[in-house]
C-alpha cells in the first residue's frame, strides 16, 4: 500500500512513512494511492465480532504487509482494552431509526481516544523497529490534546507538545492535558484561536530544519492513521443496524472534518452509506461549502461546542482532492489560494460529486441548548453540546432508513454548560473523578510561530 500527497509534489511513501511523517513535505495530506475494499460478505461477517478484531481488519487493509497481522491484532486488543465499555463504541437508540454511537468510553472521554490509543501503539511499534525517537506536535480544539497525552504519556520513543487556545476549551478538556506529570509531555496555552494553533503546526511541518532537528511528527487528523482508525466504527455501527443489506446514514458533529471524512473512507471501502451530514455550530464553513460551493473562512466564534470552533477544516483538502478526480495540481492551487485569501470556490462538478454523499447543516446556540434539554426529557440521555449539534441537525434533513449520530464527548467534559441548561450536573466516571484535584503544568505563549518552534526545539532537546 502506497500513499500519495494531495498536492503531488512529494514522492509516494509506504504506511510507515505516512504515519510517522504525518503531513507530506509539500504541505499536502497523505491518502492511499488506491482505496482498499471489502466485499459485501466480508462486511457482513464483521457483525457481532469484538471491536478490536474489526479494527485490526480495517487498519490492516491500510498497513498492508508493513505490520505483521498478529502484531496488529495484539496492538488493537491492547488499545481497545483501555475502554470502559466492552463494546468500545455502543449504540443507544434515541428515536425510531435514530441512534447515538457513544464514542466517549476511552481514557479521555472523547472520540479522539478511539484513534489515538491505537496510534500510540503503532508509533511504539514502528519507531521501535527503526530505533528512532520523535517529537509529536499537535494542535487541539479541545479533545485531540487530551487524547494524545493519555495515549503517549510515559512513551519512551515519543515526546508530545500539545498546543491549545487559551480560554477556548473547557476546564475538563484542559486538565486531561495539563495534569500529566510525565517528562515526555509539554502543554502550551496559546493566546489565540484553534485556527492559530493549527496554522502554527502546519508551518512547523513545512520548516525542514525543525522537522529534521526534532524528527517532527503529527497526530492531528492530518495523520491518515487517525482516519483509518476512525473508519472502524462506521463499519461496526453500520453492520449492527443491518449493513451491508441496507445503507445507513450518519450525522457527524464537524470541525476539522476528520470524523466525517472517515465515513467517506469507509464508503470507498465498500460500506453502503446513504448520507453523511456534517453538522456544524455557528462556525459553519463546512455547512456553507456543501450547500453553496463556497469554502470561505470566517472569524472564529466562541460557542458551547468549542472543539468545533474552527474555520479551516484540514481534512476538507482530502475530500476536495477526491472530488476533482485526484488532480494534485488543481488541489495545490486551490489550497494555496485558500491559505492566501481564506476562500476558494468548489468547481461545479466537484461540488456535485460531494453532494452525492454530503450535506451540511449549521446549528445555533439556542437550538443546541434546546436539544440537550429535549434529549434528556425524551430519552433520559444526558448529551454534551457537540453531540447536541449532531442530534439537532437531524431535524433539518430528511433521511430514509437508520441514521447514527456520532456522540463525540462525554457530557461531564462540559459540566457547567450542561448543568446550566438542564439543571443536572454530569459526573465524571470513577476512573477520572479526581481530575479537578490534580496539579496542572503548562506554559503560556503568544500565537507566534517562531516562538513556539523555539519552544519545541528546546523541549525536544531537553
Amino acid at each position: 500500500m502506497r500513499y500519495v500527497s494531495t498536492r503531488g509534489q512529494s514522492p509516494s511513501v509506504g504506511f510507515t512513512d505516512a504515519v510517522l511523517g504525518g503531513l507530506a513535505p509539500d504541505g499536502g495530506l497523505y491518502v492511499p494511492e488506491a482505496w482498499p475494499s471489502f466485499s459485501a460478505s466480508e462486511i457482513a461477517a464483521m457483525a457481532g465480532r469484538p471491536y478490536a478484531e474489526v479494527a485490526a481488519q480495517v487498519i490492516g487493509a491500510f498497513a498492508g504487509d508493513e505490520i505483521p497481522t498478529e502484531a496488529l491484532k495484539a496492538m488493537c486488543a491492547e488499545a481497545y482494552g483501555t475502554f470502559s465499555h466492552k463494546a468500545v463504541v455502543p449504540l443507544t437508540q434515541i428515536a425510531p431509526d435514530a441512534f447515538i454511537a457513544e464514542l466517549f468510553h476511552g481514557p479521555s472521554l472523547a472520540f479522539k481516544d478511539v484513534a489515538m490509543q491505537i496510534l500510540a501503539r503503532l508509533y511504539d511499534h514502528l519507531l521501535g523497529k527503526q530505533r528512532r525517537t520523535q517529537t509529536i506536535l499537535c494542535a487541539t480544539s479541545g479533545d485531540t490534546g487530551g487524547a494524545a497525552v493519555e495515549a503517549f504519556r510515559g512513551a519512551r520513543n515519543v515526546k508530545v507538545v500539545a498546543l491549545f487556545p487559551e480560554g477556548r476549551i473547557s476546564e475538563v478538556q484542559r486538565r486531561f492535558m495539563t495534569t500529566a506529570a510525565e517528562d515526555n509531555i509539554a502543554c502550551v496555552a496559546v493566546s489565540g484561536t484553534f485556527d492559530d494553533c493549527q496554522a502554527i503546526v502546519k508551518a512547523a511541518f513545512q520548516d525542514q530544519s525543525l522537522r529534521q532537528a526534532v524528527d517532527l511528527s503529527g497526530v492531528n487528523s492530518i495523520n491518515f492513521a487517525r482516519i483509518a482508525a476512525q473508519a472502524v466504527y462506521f463499519f461496526t455501527t453500520a453492520v449492527a443496524l443491518g449493513a451491508p443489506q441496507r445503507a445507513v446514514s450518519y450525522c457527524v458533529p464537524s470541525g476539522n472534518f476528520g470524523d466525517a471524512f472517515a465515513g467517506y473512507v469507509a464508503m470507498r471501502m465498500g460500506l453502503p452509506i446513504a448520507r453523511i451530514v456534517a453538522a456544524t455550530n455557528s462556525n459553519d464553513i463546512l455547512a456553507r461549502a456543501f450547500e453553496t460551493g463556497g469554502y470561505a473562512r470566517g472569524s472564529v466564534q466562541a460557542t458551547l461546542s468549542p472543539a468545533m470552533d474552527i474555520q479551516s477544516a484540514s481534512n476538507f483538502e482530502r475530500l476536495y482532492f477526491e472530488a476533482v478526480g485526484r488532480d494534485p495540481a488543481q488541489t495545490a492551487r486551490a489550497f494555496a489560494a485558500f491559505a492566501e485569501t481564506g476562500a476558494l470556490d468548489i468547481p461545479p462538478a466537484a461540488l456535485a460529486a460531494m453532494q452525492k454523499t454530503f450535506r451540511g447543516v449549521a446549528v445555533g446556540e439556542a437550538e443546541t441548548e434546546r436539544t440537550i434539554v429535549q434529549t434528556l426529557d425524551q430519552t433520559g440521555e444526558l448529551i454534551d453540546p457537540h453531540t447536541a449539534v449532531g442530534v439537532a441537525a437531524l431535524s433539518h434533513v430528511d433521511l430514509a432508513g437508520p441514521v447514527v449520530v456520532l456522540s463525540t464527548a462525554h457530557a461531564a467534559k462540559f459540566p457547567e454548560d450542561v448543568a446550566r441548561v438542564t439543571g443536572v450536573t454530569p459526573t465524571l466516571p470513577r476512573g477520572v473523578a479526581d481530575l479537578s484535584a490534580r496539579t496542572e503544568r503548562f506554559d503560556r505563549l503568544a500565537a507566534d510561530g517562531e516562538a513556539i518552534k523555539a519552544h519545541v526545539r528546546a523541549f525536544a532537546g531537553a
